[in-house]
C-alpha cells in the first residue's frame, strides 16, 4: 500500500535529520575547559552579586585574558561563538538563550538533557540544542526560578514561574517527571498582534474581525473557546483592544499575558502557595475583589474553576463585555464545560439554575482551533441565544475545511451560516451599522 510506504519513508528521513543534528559540537570541550578555569580561578561570590551587563563585561574580559595566557587559534567567528556560549551559560539561560532570542521560535519544549523542540510558524521541530546533562537543566531551572523566591526540588516537583520578557515558563523534574527534568517556555512577543495581523495568517476573515470588533465595542460578553495552542489569549488580546478607551479595564490571570497598550488598565495576577504553604491568592479571589474596583469591563484569562460563577454574576450585574477563554473543543462543549465548573465549585446550585446564569450571561461563544498544518484558525463564532432560560447557540460564522494541498496545509474557506445575528439591533443602538450581506450564506471570504 503506497501510503504506509510514504509514512516510513517520511519516519526514515526524520530520523536520518535527527541523527545529523546530533553531531557534537567541537568547541564544547573548550567551552568545559574555560568554565572550570572561571570556576577555579576567579572570586564567584563577588561575581555572581554583580549587574547583569558588569558580569558579563568582566566574564568576558576574563576568559579573554585566558585564551591570550595559552594562545588560542579560533576564528573571529568560533571565538564569538565560544564566548557568547560561556556567557550564556553563567549569566543566561544557557543553551536556550539563543532559542529565546529567536522571535520567530514561539514555544521551547525541552525533554531532559537531549531532546530540545521548538514550535516556529506552527510547526514543532527537533533542535541541535543540548544540554551536557540533566543536571544542567536544573542549574537553568534553578536560575529562572529563583529571582520570583520559588524553588524546585523532590519536596516542590512542580514550579510555574515567567521570565523577565513575559514567558511563560513551567519546570517539571523526577519524582513527577519520569524522563528527567522537562522544561516548557511559551514565549512572549514584544509587540502584541493586531486584528490586522491575524487576518494577514488566515486566522480569520475581514468580515469576522469586524464582526467581533464591533461586538467588544458594544459591551457584548464573550467567551473564547478552544484547546492548548489554539490561539486563545492572542485573540483574546486581540478583541479586548477593540473596547472603546476610557473604560476602566481589570484583567485578571493565572500568569501575566495580556498587553492592552492603552491607559486605566488594571492587571491582576494569580500567587501560587509559598514554600510553607500559605500566601495563595486565586483567580476566584481576584475576581471578587476586582468587583470593588469600580471597572467598566472584566477580562479573564482563562476560567477553570469555581470563579466561572463570579465570573458569570458581574457579567449579569452592570459588567457587560467582559470577556474570557476556556478549554473546549467546540461551543456547545464550552457551554457545558462552564456549567460543569459552576456545578463543582458551588454544590447547593441545581443544573436548572446554573443555566439559567448562563443564558443570562453569555452572548457569544469564538471557537479556535489549531489545525494539522499549525495555522490557528477562527472555525466558529456563535450567538447565544436565551429562550425562557434556556441557551441556544445559533452559528454565525465559520470555517468550512475542503481537505489538505499537496504542501500539508489545510484547504477550506471562512463563510456566513446565513443566520443575522439578533445582537446586529444592539450593534444600531450603539451606533454601528454591519452590513447585512456579510451575513449570507454561499459566499466564499477567504
Amino acid at each position: 500500500m503506497p501510503i504506509f510506504h510514504k509514512l516510513s519513508d517520511r519516519l526514515q528521513q526524520f530520523a536520518d535529520s535527527e541523527g545529523e543534528q546530533r553531531i557534537v559540537d567541537p568547541l564544547d570541550k573548550l567551552f568545559v575547559h574555560y568554565k572550570e578555569r572561571l570556576i577555579r580561578e576567579t572570586n564567584l561570590d563577588h561575581l555572581i552579586k554583580l549587574p547583569d551587563s558588569q558580569k558579563r563585561r568582566t566574564i568576558e574580559r576574563l576568559v579573554g585574558e585566558m585564551m591570550g595566557e595559552e594562545r588560542l587559534v579560533l576564528s573571529h567567528q568560533d571565538r564569538g561563538k565560544l564566548l557568547e556560549m560561556i556567557l550564556n551559560d553563567s549569566v543566561g539561560y544557557g543553551p536556550l538563550e539563543p532559542l529565546l532570542k529567536d522571535d520567530e521560535v514561539t514555544e521551547i519544549m525541552v525533554n531532559g538533557a537531549n531532546e530540545v523542540y521548538i514550535e516556529k510558524n506552527g510547526r514543532i521541530s527537533l533542535t541541535a540544542v543540548r544540554f551536557k546533562n540533566d543536571e544542567h537543566v536544573r542549574n537553568i531551572m534553578e536560575r529562572i526560578v529563583a529571582p520570583i523566591g520559588r524553588r524546585i526540588d523532590e519536596s516542590s516537583p512542580l514550579v510555574d514561574a515567567r521570565l523577565e520578557d513575559g514567558s511563560r515558563v513551567n519546570a517539571a523534574i523526577p519524582p513527577v517527571s519520569l524522563s528527567g527534568p522537562v522544561l516548557t517556555i511559551r514565549k512572549f512577543k514584544k509587540d502584541p498582534y493586531t486584528m490586522k495581523d491575524l487576518i494577514a495568517f488566515g486566522s480569520l476573515s475581514e468580515e469576522m474581525a469586524l464582526f467581533l470588533e464591533t461586538a467588544a465595542a458594544c459591551k457584548l460578553n464573550m467567551i473564547i473557546s478552544g484547546g492548548t495552542g489554539s490561539g486563545k489569549t492572542t485573540l483574546l488580546n486581540v478583541v479586548a483592544a477593540a473596547i472603546p478607551p476610557g473604560e476602566r479595564i481589570i484583567t485578571i490571570e493565572d500568569m501575566a499575558e495580556l498587553r492592552l497598550n492603552r491607559k486605566n488598565v488594571v492587571s491582576l495576577e494569580a500567587r501560587p502557595a509559598n514554600m510553607e504553604g500559605t500566601g495563595e491568592i486565586t483567580i476566584r479571589q481576584l475576581v471578587k475583589n476586582s468587583l470593588r474596583m469600580r471597572p467598566d469591563r472584566i477580562v479573564v484569562g482563562e476560567v477553570r474553576g469555581g470563579e466561572a460563577f463570579d465570573m458569570l454574576q458581574a457579567m449579569n450585574t452592570g459588567h457587560e463585555g467582559s470577556l474570557t477563554t476556556i478549554h473546549a473543543n467546540s461551543p456547545q462543549d464550552a457551554i457545558t464545560r462552564l456549567e460543569a465548573m459552576i456545578i463543582m465549585s458551588n454544590p447547593g446550585m441545581t443544573a436548572e439554575i446554573v443555566k439559567s446564569y448562563i443564558a443570562a450571561a453569555i452572548d457569544l461563544v469564538v471557537q479556535t482551533l489549531r489545525l494539522p498544518d499549525g495555522s490557528r484558525k477562527v472555525v466558529s463564532i456563535a450567538e447565544a441565544i436565551s429562550e425562557e432560560g434556556t441557551l441556544w447557540l445559533r452559528e454565525i460564522f465559520r470555517f468550512n475545511r475542503q481537505g489538505i494541498k499537496h504542501d500539508g496545509t489545510v484547504r477550506g474557506h471562512f463563510a456566513p451560516t446565513g443566520y443575522r445575528p439578533a445582537c446586529c439591533s444592539r450593534f444600531e443602538r450603539f451606533g454601528y451599522t454591519y452590513p447585512l450581506q456579510w451575513f449570507q450564506a454561499g459566499g466564499d471570504n477567504g
